[in-house]
This record gives structure tokens, sequence and C-alpha cells, in this order.
């Protein structure tokens, strides 16, 4: 019983600490260009720009000339 609850409780701390990864990525990376994470978010939102978070943090990590045309266009 014990194992089964650590089990499900770990299953949600994983989610909650990826997602946290994911948010520092993303703004650790737009720094450069003036802005920080809650504005980007926002930025996005408001140009109907439908990335993920786990997506965006993947393309600033991997592809960093994507990303700043993304960052470009939300601007």
């Amino acid at each position: 019983m014990k194992a089964g609850l650590n089990a499900y409780r770990s299953r949600k701390v994983k989610k909650r600490d990826f997602r946290a990864l994911w948010n520092n990525r993303i703004s650790a990376a737009v720094k450069p260009f003036g802005l920080n994470y809650s504005r980007f978010i926002n930025a996005l939102f408001a140009k109907q720009v439908v990335v993920n978070r786990k997506m965006l943090s993947e393309i600033a990590f991997q592809m960093p000339e994507a990303f700043e045309s993304l960052v470009k266009k939300v601007k």
C-alpha cells in the first residue's frame, strides 16, 4: 500500500519538476531579448501562438536561431 502511495505521489512530483525545468529554460532563453518569462508567455497568448512549454524549451535549447525568430515574431 505504501509503495503504491509513494509511486502515485512521485508521478505528480515528476510532472511538477519537469514543468519547472521547462519554465527555467524558457526564462533563461528570453533574457537576452529583454523579456522575462511571464511577459513572453503573455505575448504568445496575445499573438495566439500555440506552442506548449515543453516544445518551447526544446526549441530554445536545441535550435536557438528558431527560438530567436519566434521571440521576434511575438515581440
